[in-house]
């Protein structure tokens, strides 16, 4: 089986829990009142991408949908205009999701930039389109912030499942 380049060692089965409780914690950073400025990033739009790549079978697009509402809620936009983005980023993470593996975790940031932006404009255009104010130009720091954020992210999530080295040498894996 041909391995791609950027594992470089295997991985352990990931923990169904910890891909709850990263999304939880993801959301509960993005529930903290640090006041609203255009270009603060999306932790939790991270950790959705991250997981749709990595397990797109245990996180996908309902997981995305669901956590769009609680968003929805919790800052007062348009029911849906979160939803909406969060559904679109993870559909958008599953399609690449096989390639994106492939890559070193820069050039994987550089993937994930177009998909981060096309969330934060389709949020937008609801915004606006159902009678908001344009937040100005910052929003485009939002999806450069989370895309710098992505090799973090891979580094931080993949923890879990990185197998301690082994120093027998009998065992070939």
């Amino acid at each position: 089986m041909i391995m791609p380049r950027s594992s470089d060692q295997l991985l352990l089965p990931v923990n169904p829990l910890f891909i709850g409780l990263s999304l939880l914690l993801a959301l509960a950073l993005n529930m903290l009142p640090l006041g609203r400025h255009a270009a603060r990033p999306d932790l939790l739009a991270v950790a959705l991408v991250f997981w749709n790549v990595h397990q797109p079978r245990r996180a996908g697009v309902g997981v995305a949908f669901i956590f769009g509402l609680l968003m929805d809620v919790h800052e007062g936009a348009l029911l849906g205009q979160h939803a909406l983005a969060y559904t679109l980023l993870s559909y958008a993470a599953i399609t690449i999701h096989r390639r994106l593996t492939w890559f070193s975790l820069p050039e994987q940031a550089l993937h994930v930039l177009p998909v981060f932006l096309a969330a934060h404009l389709v949020a937008l255009v609801v915004r606006m389109l159902a009678g908001g104010m344009f937040p100005g130009w910052w929003w485009l720091g939002a999806p450069v912030f989370e895309a710098l954020l992505w090799p973090l992210a891979s580094l931080v999530l993949l923890a879990p499942q990185r197998r301690a080295p082994d120093p027998d040498e009998n065992r070939p894996l």
